[in-house]
């Protein structure tokens, strides 16, 4: 039997929006190696394995794959959201140049709709012209470089997508960001808060920035944050094209 490697993106959260491509993919998996609440997500079924292990340890995830692969196993590595953004691809890829032998391998990387793109979606077009997305985590930076890049994107009038914005053992971080927008931005730039998009707990609720709250968001949100030109029409928000 040939083995092979797949890195998937489940998508934010619904069914629907999970690619036919790789529906199919876990359909032929033999294994399904993720972060235990993606793991979560794959139906089980005779024959198939499931890994599951803790969000820490995405590199040792990767080479277990690799390993899994190469005795013959058709390995889905899942992913949230879209595999190559803040998720498996990367760390699939660094465990592959720590180890050549693996590199002849079929892998896949298989292209899901993440999370801002839905969350702007449901917003409207807040992310319609120029965007950049960060991760506000700090556990694989340093938070002055987060600092850093968010003064960088607001001097130069992005729209901004926030991953991971609080947490429960890091929440000044995000009070912290809140007050650096405001000082460059000003507190009437619009910004939205998306949890659980796209399943039955979804909530969207979009302010100033002088209306922010770090509790409007947790590790189940992205926030979106618009350009000097984004604006409000009826209940939608949207970032013109001419910005």
């Amino acid at each position: 039997m040939s083995g092979w490697v797949t890195v998937a993106g489940l998508g934010p959260g619904s069914d629907a929006l999970v690619t036919p491509e790789v529906s199919a993919a876990l359909a032929e998996a033999t294994d399904i190696v993720g972060y235990i609440p993606y793991v979560a997500r794959v139906a089980a079924r005779p024959g198939l394995r499931l890994h599951a292990s803790d969000n820490r340890v995405e590199v040792e995830r990767a080479r277990h794959a690799l390993e899994l692969a190469a005795a013959g196993a058709r390995v889905v590595i899942v992913s949230s959201g879209d595999p190559g953004v803040f998720a498996m691809a990367a760390a699939l890829f660094e465990a592959l140049e720590a180890a050549p032998e693996h590199q002849q391998l079929d892998i896949r990387v298989l292209p899901g709709i993440t999370a801002m793109l839905a969350a702007a979606a449901r917003a409207g077009a807040p992310l319609g012209h120029d965007f950049c997305a960060i991760n506000l985590s700090d556990n694989l930076k340093p938070w002055a470089l987060i600092e850093a890049r968010l003064r960088a994107a607001a001097q130069a009038d992005f729209a901004m997508a926030f991953y991971n914005p609080r947490s429960r053992s890091r929440p000044e971080g995000f009070a912290r960001v809140l007050e650096l927008l405001r000082e460059a931005c000003g507190g009437e730039r619009l910004i939205t808060f998306a949890r659980a998009v796209s399943t039955p707990e979804e909530q969207l609720v979009t302010v100033t920035l002088a209306e922010a709250t770090p509790e409007m968001a947790d590790m189940r949100t992205v926030v979106l944050v618009g350009n000097s030109a984004t604006r409000r029409v009826g209940r939608w928000v949207y970032t013109p094209r001419s910005a």
